[in-house]
């Protein structure tokens, strides 16, 4: 019943989100929990012997870390909310299922693995800065601020991986167990984009109608986000023999993060943006899957 269902969750839990905005809105103070266990239970079952980095990484953080306050100052004097919307689809680390569409795509597993983590460790470190400056902290002292995300940010982000690696030292068989359990994130990103989704919906809901425009502009700033990134890192890939590492890497996001971070700190109605990323994104993976299981 479960993977007659698989394929069509993010459009139900999307759905459903939507719907019952107000009860699950009401639950998103589970989010970091959810964020938490999904990211355990990826770096449980991390091997740390298949980790290499490379130039192709230097190369796709740079462009997070610099491209995200890029976009931000290019487009802030038109829009602050359209920036931030714009800034967290770039800035926002690599999702979880990354590896999973890579080995789909007949890509490098193990380089979109580093990258992944190594992705999740720069965020941690720079988001706390960056949101000190741009965010809605910005009447805090500058360090009371820094402190205040980056306990929250770092704690998230790091401490899974601190956990399991850990666990791997001292009770490696315990470890293994429960990284065999990894695709059970699938089933707790979805539960996620539920809450997120509903939480969105209900900002949506509270504003305007002035504002609707808005939304749907930071939804088509998403979009070209999420296509530009996917280009960008495949294009950047092929120069280091790994296109769909560098695509993936680059383009498919940890939205669920993406969102909280943006209703967190941010203009909530900022979270529109990697909000409609999911869409895109999926649209992207599914219409490239498609592609080569029709050539195969």
């Amino acid at each position: 019943m479960l993977k007659k269902i698989k394929p069509y969750m993010m459009p139900i839990s999307m759905a459903l989100g939507a719907i019952f905005y107000k009860p699950f809105g009401a639950l998103s103070f589970l989010t970091p929990y959810l964020i938490f266990i999904m990211l355990f239970l990826t770096y449980c079952n991390l091997k740390l012997n298949e980790i290499r980095l490379s130039w192709l990484h230097f190369w796709l953080i740079l462009i997070q870390l610099v491209g995200s306050m890029a976009v931000f100052l290019l487009l802030n004097p038109i829009n602050t909310v359209l920036a931030q919307g714009a800034m967290i689809c770039v800035l926002a680390p690599t999702g979880t299922a990354a590896p999973v569409v890579t080995g789909m795509l007949k890509g490098n597993i193990a380089g979109v693995t580093a990258y992944s983590l190594l992705i999740n460790i720069c965020v941690a470190v720079s988001a706390p800065v960056i949101f000190s400056f741009i965010g809605n902290n910005r009447s805090l002292p500058f360090f009371e601020s820094f402190l205040a995300i980056g306990q929250r940010v770092f704690i998230l982000l790091i401490l899974p991986f601190a956990l399991a690696l850990l666990m791997r030292r001292f009770t490696p068989a315990l470890t293994t167990k429960i990284g065999s359990y990894s695709g059970f994130s699938f089933y707790v990103w979805s539960f996620s984009l539920i809450i997120v989704t509903g939480r969105t919906v209900e900002f949506i809901m509270k504003q305007n109608r002035t504002s609707y425009l808005t939304e749907i502009i930071i939804a088509f700033g998403a979009m070209i986000m999420c296509i530009s990134q996917f280009l960008i890192g495949r294009g950047i890939g092929k120069q280091y023999d790994d296109t769909v590492a560098g695509g993936q890497g680059l383009g498919q996001k940890n939205t669920i993060l993406a969102i909280w971070m943006a209703q967190m700190y941010l203009n909530p109605i900022a979270s529109i943006g990697p909000g409609s990323y999911v869409l895109w994104q999926n649209i992207i993976n599914s219409y490239q899957v498609w592609r080569k299981r029709k050539t195969l």
